[in-house]
């Protein structure tokens, strides 16, 4: 019945957008750790053939592309001084180089969105972060994805994660 469903708020579409846009760019981001592709050609890649596309038989959610490539961009910018604080918040003996490399990407570039995003409330990157990791991985690893991107939350942005 029509009356029953909601109209999309403006909102919701632009966190649709924006949740589409960091499944996108952990994709990316795999992508390049795996097969060692180069920035460019990657992001080239995923605007043309990936965002908002069927790509095997499923259908790509549309993306906002800027934030898709200040994510992706920003990770590969910042990957030597952000892997180092995903090392701190990891269980000591798991360095983010024995971890699965989806899980590398998840975290390298939730903590890029906690440093550099201030426009998004940090409870949201981590709530989305922990959705991405939960279209990969199992519930253990979704826990521990929280926990590191919580820890490296309560470094960027204290001020909104003062207990109260």
């Amino acid at each position: 019945m029509a009356e029953d469903r909601k109209p999309v708020k403006p909102a919701d579409r632009k966190a649709n957008r924006r949740g589409a846009a960091r499944l996108a760019a952990v994709q990316a981001l795999y992508q390049m750790d795996i097969a060692g592709a180069g920035l460019n050609d990657v992001i080239a890649e995923f605007e043309s053939h990936w965002l908002g596309n069927e790509v095997e038989g499923e259908t790509y959610l549309p993306a906002e592309a800027a934030f898709f490539r200040d994510v992706v961009s920003g990770v590969v910018r910042d990957q030597a001084r952000l892997d180092p604080l995903i090392d701190e918040a990891l269980s000591k003996g798991w360095p983010l180089q024995r971890i699965d490399a989806i899980l590398r990407a998840v975290l390298r570039a939730g903590s890029y969105e906690l440093e550099h995003r201030k426009d998004v409330p940090g409870r949201v990157v981590v709530s989305e972060y922990v959705d991405v990791a939960h279209a990969f991985v199992e519930k253990d690893e979704t826990g521990m994805v929280n926990a590191v991107l919580d820890q490296i939350a309560r470094q960027f942005r204290a001020d909104e994660f003062v207990r109260g």
